[in-house]
């Protein structure tokens, strides 16, 4: 998969693992998207469909030319929640 959609596919695991379908019901991972995806919180729910737009997007002619702006996006937002490190002197 492109690099691009790496940043969602990332908080869509984490985001699934701390789930309550996974934590407290012991479903796997897999199940709670295919058959508990209405019981999953509304930030996984959005992320799933962040990562289709993603992965439909590699497949469009007119985003690949344009770059992939759903995945770009992600990549920002991960950029910006971790600090930088500290400079050395």
């Amino acid at each position: 998969m492109s690099s691009s959609c790496d940043a969602i596919l990332r908080a869509l695991k984490e985001c699934l693992l701390n789930s309550d379908c996974v934590q407290k019901q012991g479903h796997l991972p897999s199940e709670c998207l295919k058959q508990h995806s209405n019981e999953l919180p509304e930030q996984c729910q959005l992320l799933r469909k962040s990562t289709f737009e993603c992965k439909r997007n590699m497949l469009d002619m007119r985003t690949r030319f344009r770059g992939n702006t759903v995945g770009m996006d992600a990549e920002k937002l991960r950029q910006q929640k971790t600090p930088a490190p500290p400079a050395e002197s």
